[in-house]
């Protein structure tokens, strides 16, 4: 049975080139569950894979780091045929066919039955970007967060993780402030449910390593500069959690709002979370986000887009969630 897919390959000059192939099911690689792949997207990760960097790991392989479909044949009791499910992180787009393609073999660890309330076109709208916002918001309130604390700000606000994370946090009564670079989406993050958005540049420039503090809590997708200034200015005992480098992946800050403030910084990691924290998260997002507000946030693009839409995001010129339908 044949089937089409983006096979990444690599030049011996280095160079990462993709290009739409028909594949067949012996292109299939390791696992015990086969799923038809519906929906994938494209996150910033995948797009860094494409433009060359050290993600895909195996050539030529299919990128993709998440895709949702339905199973077609399991050699795992907890999956059967018919099964609507998702997968996120692992080895998808690293040494394993990701979710750019039509068909995928994984093995069952990796996958997650969805709960009812989320289709496989909305688990895309949420993929990683959108998982990765939920276990910030559960590590928050593992350290002890709660609305009444006061204000929690989300960095890089326009962005997949950024845009669901002002949503959850919203829903659940936190007041958000989002820090964004791009002026003129202001009203689009407001009606995510930010109080108040801010310049990126507020947070961006060098500054004292402890400051007023204003920050109840966090969500950082930026690093650098702007994470170690989110620091300085997080409240006693406040918590923040990061996820990302665009900004830069040294860390120019001090100890001082660790010893100084009891500040909690929680790394999130997306690829190798346990299954039992993978199936919270997706159980708490289907109770907590509201899939209709995560409407605004979605783009549709065909897979033969995605090349070009990875250079735009890695551009800056994309916003929310970009979905993949593998069948156009």
């Amino acid at each position: 049975m044949s089937f089409r897919a983006l096979l990444a390959s690599r030049s011996s000059e280095g160079e990462v080139t993709t290009k739409l192939e028909t594949l067949q099911d012996d292109a299939l690689v390791d696992g015990n569950v086969d799923v038809d792949i519906a929906w994938s997207n494209l996150n910033y990760k995948d797009a860094i894979a494409l433009a060359g960097f050290n993600i895909i790991q195996s050539f030529p392989l299919v990128p993709g780091i998440d895709f949702a479909g339905t199973v077609t044949a399991s050699q795992d009791p907890h999956f059967k045929p018919g099964d609507s499910v998702v997968a996120t992180g692992w080895n998808l787009s690293q040494t394993h066919n990701g979710g750019f393609a039509q068909r995928a073999r994984v093995p069952g660890d990796w996958l997650i039955n969805l709960p009812d309330a989320i289709d496989t076109r909305n688990a895309m709208a949420i993929g990683t970007a959108g998982l990765t916002a939920m276990l910030s918001v559960l590590a928050l309130e593992q350290a002890g967060l709660t609305p009444a604390r006061g204000e929690v700000l989300v960095t890089g606000a326009t962005g997949g993780v950024g845009s669901v994370a002002i949503a959850l946090l919203a829903a659940l009564g936190y007041r958000v402030v989002a820090s964004s670079g791009k002026p003129a989406e202001a009203d689009y993050l407001r009606k995510l449910g930010a109080a108040e958005v801010i310049a990126r540049e507020k947070l961006s420039q060098p500054g004292p390593p402890v400051a007023a503090e204003r920050w109840a809590g966090a969500i950082d997708s930026v690093g650098g500069q702007t994470l170690a200034n989110v620091l300085a200015q997080t409240s006693y005992r406040g918590a923040v959690t990061t996820c990302g480098f665009v900004g830069g992946r040294e860390l120019p800050a001090t100890v001082l709002p660790f010893i100084l403030r009891g500040v909690t910084l929680a790394g999130i990691d997306s690829v190798q979370a346990p299954h039992g924290l993978r199936e919270q998260a997706w159980k708490r997002l289907a109770s907590d986000l509201d899939l209709n507000l995560l409407a605004s946030t979605l783009s549709e693009i065909p897979l033969d887009a995605v090349p070009d839409t990875a250079r735009q995001m890695l551009g800056g010129s994309r916003k929310g969630r970009t979905l993949v339908n593998v069948n156009r």
